[in-house]
């Protein structure tokens, strides 16, 4: 039989005959109101678990995954204030049901019968996910199982204190707000996880404002994992800089008074504590998962012994609260209520198309103030003697950090962060003086983890900040890849648009680099970042379009709310000369702050029809590096650079090879994955031009004098256009 039918009579027969498990008397600050209340919340909990599992069995709900057992989250809620963002565990629907009591105007359990049917009008999710999470309620959606929603709740707490000093146009959490963040016991173990412990524990070591409240849900087992008795308390109960407590679940009297205890101490002394609530799991871990497959009868059943609504009722009724008959007419009301609800679910309208399902795909726009740009007094005051170079070549690392500088004079709301943005000015030197500039408030050096970087920009980006979060090397980027991948892209998607968060992450990557790294410091794949719905990469090939591109990626998360991937590369950062040394042609004035290369812009140099050389980046260098010998051969050409990878510029490429014979794509990525595969198959579909590319072998790359071994070289240009014409055969002959 079904284990909630099990646990559905077994309350049914137990409550009728007084037949209450053992537990200590109610005790503490919850007055009878509110215990009936968070009672209320935990027969709603129980009762949608249970018709989101008939729902499923007649095919008009998708994917359940249930919160029996953790009732007790409802009194967690009422420990807090409803403007206290809340980032929750997946089953925490007793937590979203009690918040709901908190806001006028919720109809909550029509809401997320509409999440659990995929409705169309599901109001978090509009039927993309069965999801928890409310605009009115300051939950944003999470679909992560594996607490990836760790990092970003350390940077919202942080984002708190930062929005104090520094208040954000958009900004939306109070001054004296806390962020709350809720787990299971198995996903704790996790490495994501152990990151934002540890990046929490070391902004509070250093006595730095992160008002956030862990909550460990402690159920005991992960899946059919079990966690060792007693492993969450040995481990998290004396750590420095995270405060502990600990409370049953089962007793909401309990629970009620430690949260708010420890809801005080993170709202008083503005430090993280980690709230640590025994539960239990009933029903197994989702969907058809039977724990008898894994557990043992007697230990399933022991479990629903232990079921936290007959705990309640014996609480409320030895409290005076509610007698017990009233209680088991509550629980079968709110049953019989959310069956009627059901029924009318099942027939509201559900995604249909494609354009339906990604309409959300992207955030909308939003107002923001009108910026003239700081004045000229200003800009001297910031910029002091490299004002007086800024009408000489430079070279591109410059011309970054000084469209960084204008960036953040004219957007007070832009923060920094990374390994070594501050004081040392970055790796390469792209961010130094910023510090000086802005201070450290705007310019974070972080700790040593790119999963924190990601988490603390993302957090931050909930409260109205345009974070641009620094990656030391593109190869550092796979420590981290779903903070962007599963956190940030998704937001908007699974939030129909109503959470986001914006941000420009700054990457450092690509090869060519002489006597320095080899492949952890060299890394030529950009798949990862092109694969991810939504996300704009953009990949400057000289200083003056570097700053111009780096304008519109602001622009693009100041305004449209998008998630923007700026990749620099690092062997052009210092690139002087093109053709002899010292003839400096690779150098480029700072352009006009007002200038910008709007998304989708490419570049095209030359009007020759011959052939069209298509690349960005190293490869768009190379190309020009390669384009006399192409000419000396009576070859007519133009260089075509990309500038955006993602998504792929189709209609400018299109327009900018038109009339061109052949078509060269040069591409530094590598051959099995590479930029070049969605080129060839573009032209290939839109054009008559012969087609050929050049890329980088599918291999990693060493350090030493073969760095460049493996990817496209000036000569190869230069020998594949002259195949790819034939003017290779005429002059064999």
């Amino acid at each position: 039989m079904d284990r909630s039918v099990i646990v559905h009579e077994s309350f049914l027969r137990r409550v009728a005959a007084r037949d209450f498990p053992q537990g200590r008397a109610p005790a503490g600050p919850l007055g009878n109101e509110l215990a009936v209340s968070l009672y209320r919340s935990g027969c709603l909990t129980r009762a949608l678990d249970r018709t989101s599992r008939a729902m499923q069995a007649a095919g008009t709900g998708f994917y359940t995954i249930g919160s029996s057992g953790h009732e007790g989250l409802a009194a967690v809620a009422a420990a807090l204030r409803s403007t206290d963002m809340a980032f929750l565990h997946y089953r925490d629907a007793a937590f979203q049901i009690q918040r709901a009591e908190q806001v006028p105007g919720q109809s909550i359990a029509w809401d997320m019968l509409l999440s659990f049917a995929c409705s169309s009008e599901d109001p978090i999710s509009g039927g993309r996910h069965k999801v928890l999470g409310s605009k009115a309620l300051f939950i944003p959606p999470q679909t992560s199982t594996i607490a990836s929603h760790l990092p970003k709740a350390v940077g919202a707490a942080y984002a708190i204190g930062a929005a104090k000093r520094h208040r954000p146009e958009h900004a939306v959490l109070p001054d004296d707000g806390i962020v709350y963040c809720s787990f299971g016991d198995a996903s704790a173990n996790h490495s994501t996880a152990q990151g934002a412990f540890n990046a929490a524990q070391w902004t509070s070591y250093q006595s730095v404002p992160l008002p956030l409240l862990f909550c460990c849900e402690d159920n005991g087992i992960g899946i059919s994992t079990k966690t060792p008795q007693g492993w969450i308390g040995a481990t998290f109960s004396n750590r420095p800089g995270l405060k502990y407590f600990a409370c049953d679940g089962l007793d909401i009297y309990d629970t009620y008074a430690t949260a708010l205890k420890a809801a005080d101490y993170v709202r008083t002394r503005r430090k993280p504590a980690f709230l640590h609530i025994r539960t239990v799991r009933l029903y197994g871990h989702a969907g058809a998962d039977m724990p008898t497959a894994y557990l043992s009868k007697a230990e399933v059943e022991a479990e629903e012994a232990n079921d936290p609504l007959l705990h309640s009722v014996r609480l409320l009724s030895g409290a005076g609260a509610l007698d017990p008959e009233a209680a088991l007419a509550i629980y079968r009301e709110t049953g019989e209520r959310v069956n009627r609800i059901a029924a009318e679910v099942a027939a509201r309208p559900r995604l249909k198309t494609a354009d339906e399902v990604m309409a959300s795909l992207l955030p909308p726009p939003r107002a923001c103030r009108a910026t003239n740009g700081p004045s000229a007094e200003a800009r001297a005051a910031v910029f002091g003697s490299d004002a007086r170079a800024m009408d000489e070549p430079q070279i591109m690392s410059r011309l970054i950090n000084w469209a960084l500088t204008d960036l953040m004079l004219a957007h007070p709301e832009i923060v920094m962060m990374g390994e070594d943005v501050g004081r040392k000015g970055g790796v390469y030197g792209v961010t130094q003086k910023l510090i000086q500039r802005f201070g450290p408030d705007r310019m974070i050096d972080t700790l040593l983890d790119e999963q924190s970087i990601l988490g603390l920009a993302i957090g931050m980006a909930h409260n109205g900040f345009v974070p641009m979060p620094e990656i030391q090397f593109l190869a550092y980027l796979h420590n981290a890849e779903d903070q962007i991948r599963g956190e940030a892209a998704t937001l908007s998607f699974f939030s129909a648009g109503q959470f986001t968060n914006p941000l420009v992450l700054r990457i450092a990557g690509l090869g060519y680099q002489k006597g320095f790294g080899g492949h952890f410091h060299n890394d030529n794949s950009v798949a990862v970042l092109r694969d991810i719905p939504g996300v704009v990469l953009a990949v400057p090939s000289n200083g003056a379009d570097a700053a111009r591109m780096l304008r519109e990626c602001v622009r693009l998360a100041r305004e449209e709310q998008r998630v923007v991937a700026f990749l620099e590369p690092i062997a052009l950062y210092p690139m002087r000369d093109l053709h002899v040394d010292k003839d400096g042609l690779w150098m480029r004035r700072y352009p006009d702050p007002g200038e910008r290369i709007a998304l989708g812009e490419v570049g095209v140099d030359g009007d020759g029809t011959d052939i069209a050389i298509v690349s960005f980046g190293n490869g768009v260098y190379l190309s020009h590096k390669a384009l006399p010998r192409i000419e000396a051969a009576g070859i007519k050409a133009r260089i075509i650079d990309m500038r955006w990878l993602s998504p792929l510029p189709k209609e400018a490429l299109s327009q900018a090879v038109r009339g061109c014979r052949h078509i060269l794509v040069v591409d530094e990525t590598r051959h099995s994955g590479g930029v070049a595969e969605a080129l060839m198959a573009h032209f290939l579909e839109t054009s008559c031009a012969r087609l050929a590319r050049l890329t980088a072998q599918d291999s990693f790359i060493p350090t030493g004098p073969a760095y460049a071994a493996t990817m496209p070289s000036a000569d190869g240009i230069v020998s594949g256009a002259l195949a790819l014409t034939g003017a290779l055969k005429k002059a064999d002959r």
